[in-house]
C-alpha cells in the first residue's frame, strides 16, 4: 500500500456513513479542490462502502456503532493538519467546507461550526428544538455563543487529538465544543445551508426516537 503523503495544502474531510449509498454520488462529486474525502463505513448493510471508494474517497471501516466511534477512527486514520467532519447523508453541501476550515486555516479559530441555514422541511422541528436548547446551554455553561451544535466542523487535528474526547456515541459534536471551551478554544461558527437529505429520514434527527437518544448522549455530557 502506498504511504498518504501528508500535505498543508489538503484538508481530510471526515464522513461518518451509515447506509448512505444513494446521497455519497453527489456528495463526493461536491468535495472543492483541495479536500480529501476520508468516508468511515460505521457497519453499513448496503453499497456505501464500494460506492465511496469507486467515487475515489479513502475508505476505513469502523465496525463498533456510533457516530463518535466513526468520527474517532476517522480522525485517527487523518494526515493532514486541519481536518473537517460533516455528515454525508446529503444535507451539507461539501464547497461550504472552505468557508468552514477558513477561519481555522487563517489563524482566528480553533474550532469552527457550520450552523444550520435550514430550507423548509429539511429539518424536523422536534430535532431543531433539542438543539437551540442544547446551544442555549453551552452558551449558559461555558460563554460560548452558538447558535447550532452544528455537523460540519473544522479544527486542527493535533488538537482534536489532545483532547482526549470519549464519547462514542451521538454525544460526540457536543463533547467536542464542551472540551474545546474548557481547554480556551476560539470557537466561531459561520451559516452553511441545510437541506433535505438524500435517500430517506436521518437516523438520528429523523425521528423523535433518534432525537431523543442524541439528547440522552448530549444531556450525559452537560450534567
Amino acid at each position: 500500500m502506498t504511504a498518504r503523503v501528508r500535505s498543508a495544502s489538503v484538508i481530510d474531510v471526515i464522513l461518518p456513513v451509515l447506509n448512505e449509498e444513494l446521497a455519497l454520488p453527489r456528495v463526493l462529486e461536491r468535495m472543492p479542490a483541495g479536500f480529501r474525502p476520508v468516508v468511515v463505513d460505521n457497519g453499513s448493510t448496503d453499497a456505501s462502502a464500494s460506492t465511496a471508494q469507486r467515487c475515489g474517497a479513502q475508505v476505513v471501516a469502523e465496525p463498533r456503532r456510533g457516530f463518535g466511534s466513526a468520527c474517532w477512527a476517522g480522525l485517527c486514520a487523518a494526515t493532514s493538519e486541519i481536518v473537517c467532519f460533516m455528515d454525508a447523508d446529503g444535507s451539507l453541501d461539501a464547497q461550504e467546507l472552505g468557508r468552514v476550515a477558513g477561519p481555522v486555516r487563517d489563524g482566528v479559530a480553533d474550532l469552527c461550526l457550520g450552523a444550520r441555514d435550514a430550507v423548509p422541511g429539511s429539518w424536523p422541528a422536534h430535532a431543531r428544538l433539542a438543539n437551540r436548547v442544547l446551544a442555549r446551554e453551552v452558551r449558559r455553561r461555558t460563554g460560548v455563543r452558538l447558535t447550532d451544535i452544528g455537523p460540519m466542523r473544522a479544527a486542527r487535528r493535533a488538537d482534536l487529538l489532545e483532547l482526549g474526547l470519549l464519547d462514542r456515541a451521538s454525544g460526540w459534536p457536543l463533547e467536542m465544543v464542551l472540551r474545546a471551551a474548557a481547554a480556551g478554544w476560539r470557537v466561531s461558527e459561520v451559516d452553511v445551508p441545510y437541506r433535505p437529505r438524500a435517500g430517506g429520514r436521518s437516523k438520528v434527527t429523523g425521528t423523535v426516537r433518534g432525537t431523543i437518544g442524541a439528547v440522552r448522549d448530549m444531556g450525559a455530557l452537560l450534567r
